[in-house]
């Protein structure tokens, strides 16, 4: 059997695992006596444990067996968590993700694990390894417990019981030197079977054939012989080091007990969730994301043959296929819900790993940090939710760094010792907000200034008419940072170019609110979606732009508005505010076209970023389309104003444009 069928399987199911198991640890550690965690974790593990096994990564599979053997301890109350035990378990867990990651990146997975599983059997037995039977004993709980009979097996161990035949669960180890183990195996195998006939096996047959399994297996045995007979006779067996026989006198009480292992007691109502979850999961499948992505290629091309066929039916005036084209949209417009929705994935998966690298930072600086996560569930573009990862790991690292004060600094303040990190995202209309809020003291707003023109960013003339906001928008200067000193973790500002920059790149952009001795606030304002966009279709002289919905708040002319000129700037007076007009004809270099129809009234088309507004003076507003977004090529990667281009159904090609870029950087 080729296993690499399977291998991006394991994976994609293994780091689910991960993360589930580092979930399941932050609430253990705030609950240390909540079983139920740890029966989720020992869940975890036991599966990683056995797809491991299954393909091959013995050292995985040890390790996560170590694992599991002192989770095993913690839930039958023998062993009591401390805080040296969870950080034993968190190295287990780092390994054991990084383990996964070098499989992935085409490796063997394998790690010196030699330290971390002494650890972890010191926990099991303190007097480490000088008691060999008690070590055994805590290995045979762990095996023989995984043991899981169905209804068929159980009657037929039922039947043998009626007829006098004794039912056995047999333990075998083999040596760690024994080299050929599946030839080993098969020869206990038919040594027990002329003994008896065997009902189950853990692993099952096919993988301990296959050498897939460490040094001991677990055999359900039916027999008419007395135990000490098949101790005898296996142990007999050369490299063979230990062999249990265990009988089994209540087959459904030791089914109970079997099945504890992989299905905790819950209540009944907690049952029931969980049968509505497994039902509904058998109707999901995975896709792989390439699939996706050509499917969603294919649907663009044929959004812009649907502009094409619209307009063709406009000129023809043809009844027939003016119907067929407006049943061909409603059905597009249809699946095209469809196809976005598929490519849609809640942020969860980014934010489900920064718990685990707040409790690990705050313990690095001696903080205490309470990471708050709302709207977990929020969706985004698969393409967005792979880019934005980085820019909020940035954010949360100088929030705690440099954001949160430190536990004496917060109790003089009177604050409480728990800093407080919120990370919240949401849906407004056609975007997606992610803030991320600390209740620490907040941005210095003249250390920011004097900062920015000591470095050159700003002259001193400038500051005194920026804004709070404009003012802490000079963070994201490049290089720009505020710290004392410069630490491993980082300052405030350190990185948050680069920020502002991806954030940017993806459509987006962000903001910051401060409120000095009670914290800041970092929301990004994010598209949906980065393949089909809704537009408004405009003329600059002969050539055809794209403006975003999104950034566009009104359209207006100038016949309905006076333009004048400020401080040798051409500016309108609009709904209260003065509004600095660019013309996109100077901009885009176009030349002028003669109108035959004379001076026609010139559009504005009103847009926003943040609190700034600018109007984008055009002469033709087109109308509103839906487009595709295409990318202009790395020989055109850097067109001021230009982020892209589009292909229209009269086959010609538009330029999108990037009103982020006539904003400047001070507002």
């Amino acid at each position: 059997m080729d296993l690499n069928n399977y291998l991006e399987l394991f994976i994609e199911e293994s780091k689910e695992h991960i993360q589930a198991i580092n979930d399941e640890l932050l609430k253990l550690e705030i609950e240390p006596e909540n079983i139920d965690f740890v029966q989720e974790i020992f869940r975890s593990a036991h599966t990683l444990k056995g797809m491991a096994a299954s393909m091959g990564f013995d050292d995985l599979a040890s390790l996560t067996h170590e694992m599991e053997n002192v989770l095993d301890l913690i839930r039958q109350s023998e062993v009591r968590i401390n805080e040296e035990i969870m950080n034993v378990i968190f190295t287990c867990v780092d390994l054991i993700d990084k383990m996964v990651d070098n499989i992935e990146q085409g490796g063997d997975g394998t790690e010196d694990v030699t330290e971390i599983v002494w650890k972890l059997q010191s926990i099991q037995n303190p007097s480490i390894i000088s008691d060999e039977e008690r070590m055994s004993a805590h290995h045979e709980a762990a095996i023989t417990k995984e043991l899981v009979i169905d209804e068929f097996q159980r009657s037929i161990l039922q039947e043998a019981r009626k007829l006098g035949n004794h039912v056995y669960e047999v333990f075998v180890k083999l040596d760690e030197r024994c080299v050929m183990k599946s030839v080993r195996a098969y020869m206990v195998f038919q040594a027990t079977e002329d003994l008896g006939e065997i009902i189950q096996t853990d692993p099952a047959v096919e993988q301990i054939e296959e050498d897939q399994f460490g040094d001991s297996f677990t055999l359900l045995l039916v027999t008419e012989h007395e135990r000490s007979k098949i101790q005898a006779q296996l142990t007999n067996i050369s490299e063979v080091k230990e062999v249990s026989v265990t009988e089994i006198t209540d087959v459904e009480k030791n089914r109970d007990t079997l099945n504890e292992t992989d299905k905790p007691i819950q209540p009944k109502e907690k049952q029931e969730v969980n049968e509505k979850k497994k039902k509904m999961g058998s109707k999901s499948i995975r896709v792989d994301i390439e699939k996706l992505d050509r499917l969603m290629n294919l649907f663009s091309e044929f959004i812009i043959d649907r502009g094409r066929l619209e307009q063709i039916a406009r000129r023809t005036q043809m009844q027939d296929l003016i119907e067929t084209v407006e049943h061909i949209t409603r059905i597009s417009s249809d699946l095209q819900g469809l196809v976005l929705n598929m490519r849609m994935v809640p942020v969860e998966q980014v934010f489900n790993r920064f718990p685990r690298m707040v409790r690990d930072l705050a313990k690095e600086l001696n903080k205490k940090v309470q990471l708050v996560v709302e709207g977990a569930e929020t969706e985004l573009d698969r393409t967005v939710i792979d880019e934005i990862g980085d820019p909020l790991v940035h954010l949360l690292r100088n929030a705690i760094d440099h954001g949160l004060e430190s536990i004496e600094e917060r109790i003089a303040n009177h604050k409480p010792e728990e800093g407080r990190i919120l990370l919240k995202a949401y849906h407004s209309g056609n975007h997606v907000f992610i803030e991320v809020v600390d209740d620490g003291r907040g941005i210095n707003r003249d250390k920011v200034l004097n900062k920015a023109i000591e470095r050159g960013v700003i002259t001193e003339e400038e500051s005194y008419s920026l804004s709070d906001q404009q003012v802490y928008s000079l963070i994201f200067s490049s290089g720009f940072s505020t710290a004392d000193k410069i630490s491993d973790i980082s300052g405030r500002g350190v990185g948050l170019d680069v920020v502002k920059t991806k954030i940017e790149s993806l459509g987006g952009s962000i903001t910051i609110d401060s409120t000095p001795g009670q914290g800041s606030a970092f929301r990004i304002q994010l598209p949906l979606s980065l393949s089909i966009i809704y537009s408004m279709l405009i003329k600059v002289a002969e050539e055809t732009y794209a403006i975003p919905f999104n950034s566009i708040v009104e359209i207006t002319t100038d016949a309905d508005n006076e333009v004048y000129t400020l401080h040798g700037q051409k500016v309108i007076q609009f709904r209260g505010q003065v509004v600095p007009l660019i013309d996109l004809k100077e901009v885009f270099q176009v030349p002028q076209v003669e109108s035959p129809k004379g001076n026609q009234p010139l559009y504005i088309v009103i847009v926003k970023k943040g609190d700034h507004t600018i109007g984008l003076v055009t002469d033709i507003v087109l109308g509103q389309q839906e487009i595709v977004l295409k990318p202009l090529g790395r020989f055109l990667h850097n067109l001021p104003g230009i982020s892209g281009a589009t292909i229209l159904g009269n086959g010609e090609v538009a330029l999108i444009i990037d009103t982020n870029q006539f904003f400047s950087e001070k507002g």
